[in-house]
């Protein structure tokens, strides 16, 4: 190689190396909002999941659920009317991945506070708390009571793509052969009652609201919920944002825990079948033990 050609091959690895810094300088801008920006624009974007009754979208187009009004209240605090908010639906694995690409600006799912989410996404302080549950078909011919059932060969338990329930399953010593994945909850009914999985493993609220749609199946009775790593499995759910959203998550995370000494707050949570224990509980641990728990 001769000296023109070695220097003119620096110039082009210096060109591209600033390029690229430019451009990952330029990504982390993009995903950064504060509360500024939001409140310049006139609206702000949060995603639901379809998930019953944490955050879904209703058959007339409306936002409900524990996420979306509670997130309501808080963002006409932040200066924003609730008939702004821009909101967008999603599968529940996209969430993550939606705010790392800046196509909303948080969510509003009661996604569980875990230490890996953390890792990827900002959280605010833990809304609601809630236990397991077991959808099965009507009458529970199975006798089905427990995640660790389904190490028995020949029962399959149905899982929704990106829950926690498939940790809970893998830490539980579930074959994977025995665990069938969907991508939401609208498939979690006919999953079931086709026989294809002879269960679906899912928050208790969500498994009670899934029950009311069809004859075809119900609720576990004398349901246990599982013991992980030596505790009884109960989640945080929380609002999160873009890492980069520090300001945007920090005023919306002060409104919120002054928000939650109110009594609308917990009419709010009582509405969607939220039970005083599990109101109670959303102020047993803070985001900052659920994301360092191991």
């Amino acid at each position: 190689m001769g000296k023109k050609t070695s220097i003119s091959f620096t110039k082009l690895m210096v060109s591209t190396v600033g390029a690229l810094t430019i451009a990952a300088m330029s990504a982390s801008v993009a995903g950064a909002v504060t509360l500024k920006d939001v409140q310049d624009r006139g609206y702000i974007r949060i995603a639901v999941a379809n998930e019953i009754p944490y955050g879904y979208m209703d058959p007339s187009g409306d936002a409900k659920g524990a996420g979306p009004d509670v997130a309501r209240a808080i963002v006409e605090q932040l200066g924003i009317k609730p008939e702004n908010i821009q909101w967008v639906v999603t599968n529940f694995s996209s969430l993550i991945p939606g705010l790392q690409a800046n196509r909303f600006d948080m969510t509003a799912s009661e996604m569980a506070i875990r230490p890996e989410r953390c890792q990827k996404v900002a959280y605010t302080e833990p809304n609601t708390s809630y236990g397991e549950g077991l959808l099965v078909v009507k009458g529970d011919p199975k006798g089905l009571h427990t995640y660790s059932d389904f190490k028995k060969d020949g029962l399959k338990v149905a899982v929704m793509a990106g829950a926690d329930q498939l940790n809970m399953m893998q830490k539980l010593g579930v074959p994977e052969a025995n665990i069938v994945t969907i991508a939401s909850n609208a498939d979690a009914i006919s999953t079931v009652s086709t026989g294809r999985a002879d269960a679906y493993a899912a928050t208790g609220l969500t498994a009670s609201e899934l029950a009311k749609k069809s004859d075809k199946v119900a609720l576990a009775p004398d349901f246990t919920d599982p013991v992980i790593d030596g505790k009884e499995a109960r989640s945080w759910g929380g609002f999160n944002f873009n890492k980069d959203s520090a300001d945007l998550r920090d005023k919306f995370n002060e409104a919120l825990v002054k928000f939650k000494k109110t009594d609308e707050w917990k009419k709010i949570l009582e509405s969607y079948g939220f039970t005083p224990a599990d109101i109670k509980g959303s102020t047993e641990k803070t985001t900052e033990e659920l994301c360092s728990e191991k």
